[in-house]
């Protein structure tokens, strides 16, 4: 199964949420802060915009820290992707 995004859209795979603080305490499930790091799975062509096109800025493989209510959650063959518009994407992890 492959998703391919339209426009300037990007499919994210989020990292597991970190389930211990530092000191060790083990965090519940309902407690477990939505991690804001994730990867990039694939990209669309990119949109245009006044007759100009506008390149996509992120490549699959890419970890990316992405806007905290960004995007819509789609489940697919048991896994959990988010679709964000490029926008919502603040910065590339190196």
């Amino acid at each position: 199964m492959k998703l391919k995004p339209l426009g300037d859209r990007v499919v994210l795979q989020y990292q597991d949420a970190e389930e211990k603080t530092e000191s060790g305490i083990i965090l519940p499930d309902s407690a477990k802060e939505k991690p804001q790091e994730a990867v990039v799975v694939a990209v669309g062509p990119g949109k245009c915009k006044d007759g100009q096109n506008i390149a996509m800025q992120v490549k699959e493989g890419d970890k990316v820290i992405v806007s905290e209510y960004s995007g819509t959650e789609v489940k697919i063959d048991d896994e959990e992707f988010q679709i964000v518009n490029q926008d919502d994407i603040l910065a590339i992890v190196e």
